[in-house]
C-alpha cells in the first residue's frame, strides 16, 4: 500500500478538517462549564437536600445540572459546586424530575428548578453549519490543483503528454552514435538547419518537414533523435505513438494539436514520436472504420504536418519498427520526406559501438573487440550493449576487477540462448543422445562446403535448449546463393 498517495490526497485534509472542528467544539463546550460527575453523583446529592438549584435539559443531550451549598459534603469532595450529568433514558428523567419536584416541596431547593430542552452554543451551531461547506471546498480545491499539473490531471485529457528534455539533462551527440555512419550524415543535414537555416533558404532548399527512422528493435533510432537534438541545441519533444490514443474520443486529436502548439512556441524544436505505427496505421484496418479514435488522430496529425511552416523551425522525428503498416498519406512527401532505414550494423559497425560502450569498463590486455564484432554477427546495438554489460556483471560476480575473455564469452551465450541451467539434472543417456544430436549438426556443417564453419559446439543447458551449435560466417553476407 502506498502510504505517501494517501497523504497527498485530499483525505488527509478531511481528516484534519473533522478533528479541528471536534477539539474545537471540546474546548468551547468545556470552558468554563459545570464539572462533570456520574450521575449517582447528583442523585445522591439531591436525596441529601445539598441542592441549592437545578436545570434539567431534555432533547438532545439529556442532562441535568445542579448548584450546590458550596459548605456541602459532595461540593467539597467533587470541588467545585456547579455540577453536570446526562441520562440516557426517559425513566432516569422521570426519576430526577420527580426527586426534585419532592425536594422543592420539602423547601430544600430554594432557588428552584426549571426543565428546558438543550440549547447549542451559537459558536458551536456555526462551526456544524459550517463544516460541510469547508469539507466541499477543501475536496474543490485539491481537484482543481491536481487539474493544473498536467495532461494526466482531471479536465486535462486534451493536454499532450510529451516530455521535453531539460537542458541539464546529458547531451547526447552523434559521437555517441556508431555503427550508423549513413543515417548520421543524413541526419547532419537537419542539424544544419537547426543551426543556420538562412544557409538552405538562401538557394531555394527546403529542409524535409519530417524524418522517419525505421529498423529493427535495438538499432539506435530513438538515440539517433536525441544526438541531433544535443548537436543542435534545441528543445527536443518527445512522446511515444501510444500517449495519443485515449478512450475519449477526440483526446488523442487535441493531444496532437497541443503537441505542435508546444512546437512552435518553441521554435526551432525537434519533436520525436516513438513507435508511431501505434497511431500511423493503415486507416480502413480497423474494427472502428473511419470512426474510430486513432483514425481521427491520425488525421490530426496529417493536417499538422501539412500545416507546418516552412521557416517556423520545427522538425518532426518518427521511428518505427513496421514501415510497412503505416497509412500512404503519412509517407508521401511533404510530410515524412526523408526516410532513413537504421539497420543493425556491419563487422566495422559493430567494432565501434563495442568501444562506444566499452568507455568506463576495464578490459584485459587479452581482450579483442575486433574478434568479438566477428562473433556477433546479426547483433544491434543494443544487443552489443548488453553483452558488455552482461560481462561486467559477470565479472562483479566473480569479484574481479577486470572484464576478460572469458566473461565476453559467457555474455555472448547469455544473449544468444539465455543463462545456462546449472540445476537442470540430466541423466548420461540424456547427455549422450544431446551429444549425438549436436554431433551431428556440427559435422554436417563442417562437411558441406557452402556452410558456414562451426564455432562452438555445447551440451551445456541454456534457455530452453538442451545444447546447441553455434556457426557463424567469416565476414558479413547480404546474399545468399541457392547451395547455401
Amino acid at each position: 500500500m502506498d502510504v505517501k498517495r494517501y497523504f497527498r490526497g485530499p483525505v488527509i485534509w478531511v481528516v484534519l478538517a473533522v478533528v479541528a472542528v471536534l477539539a474545537v467544539m471540546q474546548l468551547v463546550s468545556s470552558a468554563g462549564g459545570p464539572k462533570s460527575v456520574d450521575t449517582s453523583v447528583v442523585l445522591d446529592a439531591i436525596q441529601k437536600n445539598q441542592v441549592v438549584s437545578a436545570k434539567v435539559i431534555g432533547g438532545s443531550g439529556s442532562s441535568v445540572e445542579v448548584k450546590l451549598d458550596p459548605s456541602s459534603t459532595i461540593a467539597q469532595a467533587q470541588g467545585s459546586d456547579n455540577l453536570k450529568a446526562t441520562y440516557l433514558n426517559d425513566q432516569q428523567g422521570d426519576r430526577i424530575a420527580k426527586l426534585l419536584e419532592d425536594s422543592q416541596t420539602a423547601g430544600h431547593l430554594s432557588k428552584g428548578y426549571n426543565v428546558s430542552l438543550a440549547k447549542q452554543n451559537a459558536f458551536v451551531g456555526i462551526l456544524i453549519t459550517l463544516l460541510p461547506f469547508v469539507l466541499i471546498a477543501l475536496v474543490f480545491l485539491f481537484l482543481m490543483n491536481q487539474m493544473q499539473g498536467g495532461g494526466s490531471r482531471v479536465m486535462n485529457f486534451g493536454k499532450s503528454k510529451a516530455k521535453l528534455v531539460s537542458k541539464d539533462t546529458p547531451k547526447t551527440t552523434f559521437a555517441d552514435v556508431a555503427g550508423v555512419d549513413e543515417a548520421v550524415e543524413e541526419l547532419q543535414e537537419v542539424k544544419e538547419f537547426l543551426e543556420a537555416p538562412a544557409k538552405f533558404q538562401a538557394i531555394g532548399a527546403k529542409i524535409p518537414k519530417g524524418v522517419l527512422l525505421y529498423g529493427p528493435p535495438g538499432t539506435g533510432k530513438t538515440l539517433l533523435a536525441r544526438a541531433v537534438a544535443g548537436e543542435a541545441g534545441v528543445p527536443f519533444f518527445s512522446i511515444s505513438g501510444s500517449d495519443f490514443v485515449e478512450m475519449f474520443v477526440g483526446v488523442g486529436a487535441s493531444r496532437v494539436r497541443d503537441l505542435f502548439e508546444q512546437a512552435k512556441a518553441n521554435a526551432p524544436a525537434i519533436v520525436f514520436v516513438d513507435e508511431i505505427d501505434a497511431v500511423g496505421r493503415h486507416r480502413g484496418a480497423g474494427l472502428g472504420g473511419g470512426h474510430d479514435e486513432r483514425e481521427q488522430t491520425l488525421n490530426q496529425l496529417l493536417v499538422e504536418m501539412d500545416g507546418f511552416d516552412v521557416k517556423g523551425g520545427v522538425i518532426l522525428i518518427a521511428a518505427t519498427n513496421r514501415p510497412d503498416i503505416l497509412d500512404p498519406a503519412l509517407l508521401r512527401p511533404g510530410r515524412f520526406d526523408r526516410q532513413i532505414a537504421v539497420e543493425a550494423p556491419d563487422l566495422n559497425g559493430r567494432k565501434h559501438i563495442l568501444e562506444v560502450h566499452a568507455k568506463g569498463k576495464p578490459l584485459t590486455p587479452e581482450v579483442d573487440l575486433d574478434s568479438l564484432a566477428k562473433r556477433t554477427p546479426g547483433f544491434t546495438g543494443a544487443d552489443l550493449a548488453n553483452v558488455l554489460n552482461e560481462a561486467a556483471l559477470l565479472t562483479a560476480r566473480a569479484d574481479r576487477k577486470l572484464i576478460d575473455n572469458n566473461a565476453l564469452d559467457e555474455a555472448v551465450d547469455r544473449v544468444v540462448a539465455g543463462p545456462q541451467k546449472r540445476t537442470r539434472l540430466m541423466s548420461d543417456k540424456e547427455k549422450k543422445v544431446t551429444a549425438y544430436h549436436e554431433g551431428g549438426h556440427a559435422l554436417v556443417a563442417h562437411a558441406m562446403p557452402n556452410l558456414d564453419p562451426v564455432h562452438k559446439v555445447t551440451i551445456l543447458s541454456r534457455g530452453r535448449a538442451l545444447g546447441y551449435t553455434m556457426v557463424l560466417p567469416e565476414e558479413d553476407k547480404y546474399s545468399t546463393t541457392r547451395n547455401e
